[in-house]
């Protein structure tokens, strides 16, 4: 197998993440009643509302946040991709050092749970949406870096992102007031 270009890794890698953090959250977020327990007073002090205009936004944000992995996922080409079970490095590495040992105090992180006053069941609540998107994220990364020309793959991936970016547009338009109501 040739090495991937940059453009490749950080493109797809970009697609990946943005679709797949739009699916996963929107699922968790129907699912754990996000609105409801994001309103809980403890949690309100600190995250910002289901509503709210940057919140509604997020998934624009996820194309920059896709992009920053993918350069690191290009660092990391000659152990990930070339390998068969390189995924379960990749995730391995994002669970690591994303999720349970960021830098910061982040929610669900080991940080988070020492030095936050969210409630425990606010960080276990979220752990099973991001284990499954980062999951998702290393797997489909993975499988598309190194089947490029998979034509099933690439037509419904860039459709998604398209598709996810659209309506969150018109979400965050939404949520500042833009759009007429009804």
């Amino acid at each position: 197998m040739n090495t991937p270009a940059f453009s490749s890794i950080a493109l797809r890698t970009t697609v990946v993440h943005t679709v797949t953090y739009f699916i996963v959250g929107a699922v968790a977020f129907f699912l754990l009643d996000y609105s409801n327990r994001y309103a809980d007073p403890e949690i309100a002090r600190v995250m910002r509302q289901t509503d709210h205009p940057l919140v509604t936004s997020g998934p624009l944000f996820q194309v920059l946040r896709g992009f920053l992995f993918g350069v690191v996922f290009y660092a990391m080409r000659e152990v990930i991709f070339p390998r068969r079970r390189g995924w379960l490095t990749l995730w391995l590495m994002l669970v690591v050092v994303g999720i349970l040992s960021p830098f910061g105090s982040a929610p669900s992180s080991i940080e988070g749970m020492i030095y936050t006053v969210l409630p425990v069941w606010f960080h276990l609540m979220s752990l099973p949406e991001i284990l499954i998107q980062s999951f998702l994220l290393a797997f489909v990364t993975h499988y598309w870096v190194n089947h490029p020309d998979s034509r099933w793959f690439n037509w419904p991936l860039g459709i998604l992102f398209v598709v996810i970016i659209a309506l969150t547009v018109l979400g965050a338009f939404s949520a500042l007031g833009v759009l007429p109501s009804r």
